[in-house]
């Protein structure tokens, strides 16, 4: 990697190019003053981690005494909450207070609906996410399990087609019912007097139209503050055949999309950051493509337009064409080469993510794109940044002078910068009040991740004696406390109306009759957002905020009395435990298959997000949360003596000819197996669990980075 000076900093030149050629004149930046200003941050913000980092690491290390000496004793939750305040782990409940935040999108505030998380280092994905505000309702129906069962292969089945159209018809019948019979019944559909013939239920859910009001093309249709679009098109196979020409129903879906550049990506050099900026800065501008061959024809994806109708009063509506955007940069544990600060360290990467993203978000603030990301009514726009791994409202009042310093470099409006607060840490959880009072200025986002979350609480846990099984991790006391404490809280500072409250992932993207049964209590707990793992499954998931209307619940979840900190503090221990050794070789080869399905496909392809196969062959959203369970887990049990060293290491090389055959017709794929002395995938994953003690918090990315580094240099 080629370095080149910059005001004391060593810059990598493709870094120093893109910024200086690509970014920096689009928003009027003197490109000396940059790097100078660019140079006292990174230094201010590598000493500001490095104290974080320690405080983190101290902490860490009076909990485990602590752990040791009660080890064996039942669990105290009062005695254990008295001291982690001792310690400061536990902070004091800020002053009443309501999050300020203004000038903030009805997609954020007001709207409840799906989020996407795509990986930044695609542009094809990351373009399908940004496209996916809009999507087919029949697609959703037809090509998954949502009916109870999978299409026959082959060319298209009139037969399941009908069956989609009726589910379609029921769907449209709850959501927005006619005034006397059914949406399977319509023989047209037309504006008549700036009404729909036939006649609606409510008049007012009637949005407007598309085409001849006599004879639209599209109607527009609007639920729980989500829209709906009838295609009509009576020369159209499937129009054709309906009564009413009606060809498809599109629903708005993915309201939101996190463009992400942490946890699904596999982002260790300054290339690997040069390409997840460059799609980001394409998304702002407006003019991102991807050209790529798909079943032998050769396509090109760019971002969709505006969507433009007739309003009732005559006037023209125009709707978002694509779901707004948030970047998701990375927490302030790592650093990356590169650039290198003064004295030869690397520099703080969660701070350059904040400085060259928020530099790109400026273009769209600006007006400079071709779309506007970010168009509150008051136009002054915002850049959305997800801020992820914060421990503890110091932390979140690090990220917030960080925010500060960038917006005083960019010449920005101060809290133009809006901050995502993942709750996905415990001392977060247990803080969470002071952490959103810290960012109250700037806060439109907490989100509960149940993956990560779930790593911290092995890792904070680890001396005090071995943990549950994992699929037992659900049902325990901290995490119901967890995930109704995040709602409660955002509603007794005024988030409702101003952020999202969020859950999170549905992990199983071929399971979409699981995620219509299940996800549907995602809403009704106060959320208007949750996370889903593909367009299609945005569409899906948009149905359940038909069925529940987020925004009336919440008053009555507001009344109810938030969970203390006694249930959220109870740790997931196993007390007496007695498995079986057969349990064991069980839980050692599940945890050991995933390690291995995600791990192999990180250092050896640079693949930090996909659907990586179970031990039981069903596909799962993977990323770097759920590898730093598995592998928790397990330096959990070896270090308690529930399993030995030798039968972690034949769980690891069983399942390493597993996740080979998984992945043979694979032609860019390293066997593992066959040769595991010399794979640097399957010493990743060794060292993943046998330094699993140490690292800190149980985060995979030091190791992870460390071996993928070693993969490229072989390339």
């Amino acid at each position: 990697m080629s370095m080149t000076p910059r005001a004391g900093l060593q810059v990598a030149m493709e870094l120093a190019a893109f910024l200086e050629e690509e970014v920096l004149p689009v928003i009027g930046l003197d490109v000396d003053r940059f790097w100078q200003d660019a140079a006292r941050l990174l230094e201010d913000g590598a000493h500001g981690c490095r104290a974080m980092l320690a405080e983190r690491d101290r902490l860490q290390v009076e909990i485990d005494a602590w752990n040791i000496a009660r080890e064996g004793r039942p669990q105290d939750a009062k005695a254990t909450a008295a001291f982690l305040r001792t310690i400061g782990y536990l902070k004091p409940e800020p002053p009443d207070f309501r999050i300020w935040t203004y000038d903030v999108d009805d997609e954020i505030a007001t709207m409840a609906g799906p989020q996407l998380v795509v990986p930044a280092l695609n542009a094809r994905f990351v373009l399908n996410a940004a496209n996916a505000r809009w999507g087919s309702l029949y697609d959703a129906f037809y090509g998954t399990d949502a009916l109870g069962d999978l299409p026959p292969p082959g060319p298209y089945d009139a037969a399941r087609g009908a069956r989609v159209v009726a589910r379609a018809a029921a769907v449209l019948d709850e959501a927005v019912p006619l005034a006397s019979g059914s949406h399977a019944d319509a023989k047209t559909y037309a504006i008549e007097d700036g009404r729909l013939s036939p006649a609606l239920a409510d008049p007012g859910q009637l949005a407007g139209w598309r085409g001849a009001a006599e004879a639209p093309e599209a109607v527009l249709l609007k639920h729980n503050g989500l829209h709906i679009e009838l295609v009509i098109d009576r020369s159209s196979p499937i129009g054709s055949a309906h009564p009413a020409g009606l060809s498809d129903v599109v629903l708005e879906a993915a309201l939101s999309t996190i463009v992400d550049l942490e946890d699904s990506v596999a982002a260790v050099d300054a290339a690997d950051k040069v390409a997840g900026y460059r799609n980001w800065l394409g998304l702002m501008r407006g003019d991102l493509s991807e050209t790529f061959v798909k079943g032998g024809e050769t396509l090109t994806r760019t971002l969709a337009p505006d969507r433009a109708y007739t309003a009732s009063d005559g006037s023209t509506l125009t709707l978002p064409g694509r779901s707004l955007l948030f970047v998701r940069n990375v927490g302030h544990l790592m650093t990356t080469p590169a650039v290198l600060l003064p004295d030869g360290s690397e520099a703080p990467e969660g701070v350059l993510d904040a400085l060259v993203t928020a530099a790109i978000g400026a273009i769209d603030v600006l007006g400079k794109g071709r779309f506007r990301n970010s168009r509150p009514k008051e136009d002054r726009g915002s850049i959305y940044i997800v801020k992820p791994k914060m421990h503890g409202p110091d932390e979140a009042g690090l990220t917030n002078d960080l925010f500060e310093r960038v917006e005083d470099m960019l010449f920005l409006d101060r809290w133009t910068l809006k901050v995502g607060l993942m709750d996905e840490e415990r001392r977060t959880s247990a803080n969470l009040a002071a952490c959103m009072y810290e960012v109250a200025h700037r806060l439109v986002f907490i989100n509960t991740g149940f993956l990560d979350r779930t790593g911290d609480e092995i890792h904070t846990a680890m001396r005090a004696g071995p943990v549950i099984r994992k699929a037992d991790m659900k049902s325990q006391p901290w995490i119901a406390a967890y995930e109704a404490r995040n709602v409660a809280l955002g509603l007794k500072h005024g988030l409702s109306g101003k952020g999202q409250i969020g859950k999170g992932m549905w992990a199983a993207p071929d399971r979409m009759a699981d995620m219509l049964e299940q996800k549907a209590g995602h809403p009704k707990t106060g959320a208007n957002t949750a996370w889903v793992p593909s367009p299609t499954a945005a569409v899906l998931h948009a149905l359940h905020y038909h069925q529940t209307d987020v925004f009336a619940l919440r008053a009555e979840i507001a009344a109810r009395p938030i969970p203390d900190l006694e249930a959220l503090l109870t740790m997931p221990l196993a007390e007496g435990w007695n498995w079986s050794e057969a349990e064991v070789r069980e839980e050692l080869d599940n945890n050991a298959q995933g390690l291995l399905g995600y791990v192999v496909r990180w250092i050896d392809q640079g693949v930090g997000c996909s659907k990586v196969p179970d031990i039981h062959d069903i596909g799962l959203m993977e990323d770097r949360a759920t590898l730093r369970i598995s592998s928790q887990h397990m330096a959990n049990w070896l270090l308690h003596g529930v399993c030995t060293r030798e039968e972690v290491e034949a769980a690891l090389l069983r399942m390493a000819a597993k996740v080979d055959g998984q992945n043979a017709g694979d032609p860019a794929y390293r066997p593992m197996a066959t040769d595991p002395d010399n794979s640097l995938a399957f010493q990743a994953a060794r060292a993943l669990v046998f330094e699993g003690v140490d690292q800190p918090n149980g985060y995979t990315e030091p190791l992870l980075h460390a071996f993928r580094l070693r993969a490229k240099s072989a390339l």
